[in-house]
């Protein structure tokens, strides 16, 4: 089936082009390093002996985030030397940020081309393949195979969609994912459909959720609500004025905000609402929604070294600074959660820092979590826009059901504590089996 996968890349790729360019040109950022995605990466240092090297795979910065823990235990181990790549060009700015010093080089993942493909595996040379979540690429995984190159999934998640795709292909899929040596799983449901599309029940283990490792909440309390920072996003002027952050909003969610503002306002609640979007190409359609409405507001990218006049409204239309902005909020209300997205933002990091939670039903690829979040009142789940609206209000008017809120959730992360140990365990075995031969060196069939 390779062939074919091959055949029809580029003209898949072709089709999808005009959908995907203007989403790209409008978040910037892909000129830099646009090379890597032809497979065209830079030299890198000469193999030092006794040393394995791995090429890791994170998507996005959820995922960057997410294994910096991971990348701290390896480097330390001090025989191991990964590369680090990721697909977007937030994810690639983040690595280079904030974890150049425990890698040996970061850099774009390849088009699944076969091609490109050949020539990313020629400059990294990988003896170890990590994937996160659910980047199963089928040009990758077969040249995992061609080379012998064991490869390791890890915090391995299968959303409803992806789930049922690979059910309905299982034939055609199978051969793909038997190129994975060993599965990490964040839930036990995940294990279960992974064991349900084809993998054998011996290379599934449940390793515990790497997002619970990416926040320590003892390190976040020094910057609860840093005054220095809350008076960068314009709130300084208040500094007991609750905090609203829309973490992570998708189209409509922004609209909804606004109308808890405006009701909590009209009931004498001083709120300040933050507004983090998901994708900061947006800022364009939220300033649009902004204007003409009697708040005061500014987009932060146009403003990062001080907010220009106190506002009512930040869009926090930057990258990589959820996760500070979050350690200011009051009350969160998730991302991509109410009809008609789908699909959900991770709730793992406002639970971390205290920040009591409310979302919408459709928060499908956080379902594990979010059951735990409600077992242990540590969040509230609403159905619809309205039912949203008024639950922010209550929590608003109530510092008592906040604080309860904050405290369930806090424990409920807590508990959940302990997967990198989970995740370290399962890669050990190929991380310990010492240096094996450059495979970018070997022939491989096509």
């Amino acid at each position: 089936m390779i062939w074919l996968y091959r055949l029809l890349f580029l003209p898949a790729l072709l089709f999808l082009l005009p959908r995907y360019l203007p989403r790209m040109l409008k978040r910037g950022g892909y000129a830099r390093d646009f090379r890597h995605r032809f497979g065209c990466f830079k030299p890198l240092p000469a193999r030092r002996a006794g040393r394995r090297r791995v090429w890791l795979q994170a998507v996005s910065v959820g995922e960057v985030n997410a294994v910096e823990p991971l990348l701290r235990a390896l480097a330390a181990r001090g025989d191991v030397e990964v590369v680090l790549t990721t697909t977007t060009s937030t994810g690639y700015h983040v690595a280079r940020e904030k974890l150049a010093p425990f890698v040996l080089a970061t850099g774009l993942f390849p088009l699944d081309f076969w091609l490109f493909n050949r020539l990313a595996w020629k400059r990294i040379q990988p003896d170890f393949i990590i994937l996160m979540e659910g980047e199963l690429w089928p040009e990758h995984l077969y040249r995992a195979r061609c080379y012998g190159v064991p490869v390791a999934l890890i915090n391995a998640r299968l959303s409803d969609k992806s789930f049922r795709r690979y059910l309905r292909f299982k034939r055609v899929t199978g051969g793909l994912l038997d190129a994975l040596s060993v599965v990490g799983v964040g839930a036990r449901n995940d294990a279960r459909r992974f064991f349900h599309i084809g993998i054998p029940v011996k290379k599934i283990h449940l390793t515990g959720n790497l997002k619970f490792e990416a926040v320590h909440p003892s390190l976040e309390d020094s910057t609860k609500n840093d005054p220095v920072l809350r008076d960068a996003i314009g709130f300084g002027d208040a500094p007991d004025a609750p905090v609203l952050l829309g973490s992570s909003t998708w189209p409509g969610e922004e609209k909804m905000l606004l109308e808890v503002l405006l009701q909590a306002r009209a009931r004498g609640i001083p709120v300040r609402l933050l507004i983090v979007p998901r994708h900061a190409e947006r800022r364009g359609e939220i300033a649009n929604l902004l204007e003409g409405t009697k708040w005061k507001w500014f987009l932060r990218s146009q403003h990062l070294a001080a907010a220009p006049y106190p506002a009512d409204v930040c869009v926090a239309d930057t990258t990589g600074e959820l996760a500070q902005l979050t350690s200011l909020a009051t009350l969160a209300f998730i991302g991509k959660s109410l009809s008609p997205n789908d699909g959900g933002q991770t709730p793992i990091d406002c639970a971390a820092r205290g920040v009591p939670i409310v979302y919408g039903p459709r928060m499908t690829n956080f379902r594990e979590a979010c059951r735990g979040l409600e077992v242990d009142n540590g969040a509230i789940c609403v159905t619809h826009c309205g039912e949203a609206i008024l639950a922010l209000l209550d929590l608003l008017e109530s510092p008592e059901k906040r604080d309860i809120l904050a405290q369930n959730a806090r424990r409920w992360h807590l508990a959940n504590q302990g997967a990198i140990a989970g995740t370290l365990k399962i890669l050990a075995p190929f991380l310990d089996q010492g240096a094996s031969p450059a495979p970018g060196g070997k022939s491989a069939k096509g």
